[in-house]
């Protein structure tokens, strides 16, 4: 008897509950990528994706472009890098000069020619003909930012951070110069590549002119008048066709035969030289082959550099699609921020340069989110395809008014810091729904890279996940009604939220009774508020879901307006006003029985009509409100512009009252160099005229110096009546001498023989023999030697 021992292992407890948890996360992302998907699914952001796609100019860049506005983990950061990257390639379509059009460039046969230089297998002639196109494209992009930049420094900090992403381009012209002397530009390779290949091509051609002149002459001597023989070339083998009902003398190998239309025949005098051709044709591929696997071994030492160069221009080719995109629609830059964390440095220097290139941000009423004029991306795609449609139909007499007509309502969306939820009613067909996804598209947007679609500069927070509950839910498979569908998205919805969450809830407590649907909805609206998403935006039909803004201050109330003469929507919201009833009013105007309106209004109650009343007063204030607003925006962008006028005119006197006082600054600083100078040669004029008579007198004295001696002699013995008139002579000049020799005082008129004129003594020096006068305008410095009393 045979006995077995079994072991069974022991496993601990804290491995299966280690298992357990990580089962349960899995699940649970599983769970969270669902709903998420399903969210994007019914906002439509599959077609966005594709939109923005088809902007791409190469098979590789559309690709990836649906992958990159696919992820959803982006941060914050890596949100406002895309956002970055999009602005640069704006400011590249702006200077003209940079093509981000990457059109002529096969990118998929690029990546093909690196795998197969990474598996050391030959490349094709089309291959490295992408290569050397990749290369090219590469140089010319960084050439013409080069130049750029060099025309204007500034250009590199606009095109930053795409300048760092193409500067690091290193592209080896050798190897460009190599590939062209190799392969044509239609991918074949050139006979100047290598002698034996030359050889081998020459030796083709003559063994085919051979069976050429072989074959003709067969069909020579076959020809008649009814006889239809054709030349043709099977699997590289040169052959005749013969129709069916013709006899021919000539024997070869039957290649193929078809009924009642004839048969392919190789001659037995054409069967060497085709052989022949054959192995020449062989000796051609080898050489060819030989060539190409002398270039992949050349081009194996820079694939890495190919490698870069090509993910690079993909990269390129995304960030150029999101900015076509965005200009090509119209779109404009958005603000994202985060609303419960301070910004960052990396927030702080991207708002820097958007408010430079797009103007200041609207934070002036310190909006949470600020869309003005926000246009569906697919309404609006859709409207241009069908204006495309109708300029090709030339038959179609359609007027530009019909055309403006048909344009999408765009929508403003003003929500303030504080509230957390909005209640959106209206009729239906009334736009509520577009307003979700609108909003829903343009987070998502925002949060990808790409340009809302809105007239002016966008303020959207940062969302981490955009959650929708939007349509019909039911499920036949898992036996779910409407209702029950919407509930459980609901309650998935809930669970996966969180602070940095925006959730839309499309009809929220339809599809069940109509006072425990209101009751349910707002109790989730309450929840929602006061949870844990950052906001919430609600439709509904339910009118006890207005009230709750009156009670709670992070509620919102809005509704679709309607125009009640023409009797339809106009697809514009209404913000702070709650919406009203029509149905009745509109059954009225259609005709219904006055018998049946009275009755539902009695049954409607005098206290709802009062509600009403109050709502069609609110909304009047508002509508006035608004013209109000609009006429204030007007005066205020006059004022703005009459003020920077004013201030245009203000800088314009100031420069022209300085140029004024610097002219007359060197006009007085000219004449006074003028002064000095004429000052100076007077000086030495007067310096030179001095010296000459000193010297005349010496002369003059040394030589009458006996007759002085006389002359005193004489005078000794005149009369004394004589000698006393002398005496009181010279009394008299020696005073007047002295007070011609006394410095003048401040005030006084002095004579300046230099100048010629009269001039005032303003500040006298004694102790360095110098004085200051006024002479008309100017103020001159002079020597006390230099000046006369008058």
């Amino acid at each position: 008897m045979l006995s077995f021992a079994i072991t069974i292992p022991v496993v601990p407890v804290i491995t299966i509950n280690k298992w357990k948890q990580r089962h349960m996360q899995r699940l649970s992302q599983r769970v969270s990528a669902s709903i998420h998907h399903d969210s994007l699914r019914v906002l439509e952001w599959d077609k966005v994706c594709d939109l923005v796609a088809s902007f791409a100019t190469t098979s590789l860049g559309r690709q990836a472009v649906k992958d990159q506005l696919w992820s959803l983990n982006q941060t914050f950061e890596e949100s406002l890098a895309l956002l970055e990257e999009t602005n640069a390639a704006v400011e590249m379509h702006k200077h003209g000069t940079l093509r981000l059009h990457l059109g002529h460039l096969d990118a998929v046969l690029v990546k093909t020619a690196i795998q197969h230089a990474r598996r050391s297998t030959p490349v094709s002639g089309n291959e490295a003909r992408a290569i050397v196109t990749l290369l090219q494209c590469a140089e010319i992009l960084q050439g013409d930012l080069k130049a750029a930049i060099k025309e204007d420094k500034d250009w590199h900090g606009r095109f930053m951070p795409l300048t760092e992403l193409i500067m690091e381009f290193v592209i080896n012209r050798s190897l460009i110069k190599v590939i062209e002397q190799v392969v044509d530009e239609d991918g074949s390779v050139k006979d100047s590549a290598s002698p034996a290949l030359k050889q081998s091509r020459l030796q083709v051609q003559v063994i085919e002119r051979k069976v050429k002149q072989l074959i003709e002459s067969i069909i020579r001597s076959e020809r008649s008048e009814t006889s239809i023989l054709e030349v043709n070339n099977i699997d590289g083998r040169w052959c005749i066709r013969v129709d069916s009902r013709q006899k021919t003398s000539f024997k070869g190998l039957l290649l193929s035969s078809e009924s009642g239309i004839g048969s392919t025949i190789e001659p037995l005098s054409i069967v060497p030289l085709n052989d022949e051709l054959q192995r020449a044709r062989s000796l051609v591929a080898k050489a060819e082959a030989d060539v190409l696997l002398a270039l992949t071994k050349k081009m194996q030492l820079d694939l890495d550099d190919i490698e870069k160069i090509l993910n690079s221009l993909v990269q390129l080719d995304v960030i150029n699609a999101r900015a076509t995109y965005g200009l090509s629609f119209g779109g404009s830059s958005p603000h994202i921020f985060l609303p419960d964390r301070s910004e960052s440095s990396a927030t702080e220097a991207f708002l820097r340069r958007s408010e430079n290139s797009y103007g200041p941000l609207p934070n002036k009423m310190g909006w949470k989110l600020y869309l003005l004029k926000a246009y569906h991306p697919l309404l609006l795609h859709r409207h241009r395809e069908n204006l495309k449609k109708t300029k090709k139909d030339v038959n179609l007499a359609t007027s530009d008014a019909t055309l403006d007509n048909a344009l999408p309502v765009p929508v403003d969306f003003l929500i303030s810091k504080k509230t957390r939820v909005v209640v959106i009613t209206g009729p239906n067909t009334g736009g509520k729904t577009i307003c979700l996804k609108t909003v829903g598209l343009a987070a998502m947007m925002a949060k990808s890279g790409v340009y809302v679609l809105a007239s002016e500069s966008a303020k959207i927070p940062w969302f981490d996940s955009v959650f929708a509950d939007i349509g019909d839910e039911q499920s036949l498979s898992q036996s779910l009604s409407t209702f029950s569908g919407h509930l459980k998205q609901i309650s998935h919805i809930k669970l996966q939220a969180t602070s940095q969450s925006l959730v839309l809830l499309d009809e929220v407590g339809a599809g069940t009774n109509p006072l425990e649907g209101a009751a349910l909805g707002m109790s989730l609206l309450e929840s929602f508020a006061h949870g844990s998403c950052l906001l919430t935006m609600a439709t509904t039909h339910h009118g006890e879901l207005k009230t709750l803004k009156y009670s709670d201050e992070a509620f919102e109330n809005a509704c679709m307006e309607f125009d009640e003469v023409n009797l339809k929507p106009t697809y514009k919201i209404l913000w702070g006003v709650p919406g009203r009833s029509n149905a009745i009013n509109i059954a009225e105007r259609l005709g219904l029985p006055s018998v049946v309106v009275d009755t539902a209004r009695k049954l409607y109650g005098s206290a709802s009509a009062e509600i009403d009343e109050v709502i069609t007063d609110m909304e009047r204030f508002k509508q006035n409100y608004k013209e109000l607003m609009d006429e204030a925006r007007n005066y205020l962008m006059h004022s703005r512009e009459l003020h920077n006028s004013l201030l245009n005119t203000r800088r314009k006197i100031t420069k022209h009252s300085t140029d004024i006082r610097f002219k007359k600054m060197r006009d007085v600083s000219d004449a006074a160099a003028m002064a000095r100078s004429i000052l100076r040669k007077k000086v030495r004029e007067l310096d030179i005229s001095a010296k000459q008579p000193s010297q005349n007198n010496k002369t003059t004295s040394s030589s009458h110096l006996p007759a002085t001696n006389k002359s005193q002699t004489a005078a000794n013995n005149k009369e004394p009546t004589v000698a006393g008139r002398s005496t009181s002579a010279v009394k008299v000049f020696s005073q007047s001498s002295s007070d011609k020799s006394k410095p003048p005082k401040v005030g006084d008129t002095v004579h300046i023989s230099s100048l010629g004129k009269k001039v005032t003594v303003l500040e006298v020096d004694s102790s360095k023999g110098e004085i200051v006068v006024q002479a008309g305008i100017m103020k001159l410095k002079l020597k006390l030697t230099d000046v006369q009393r008058s």
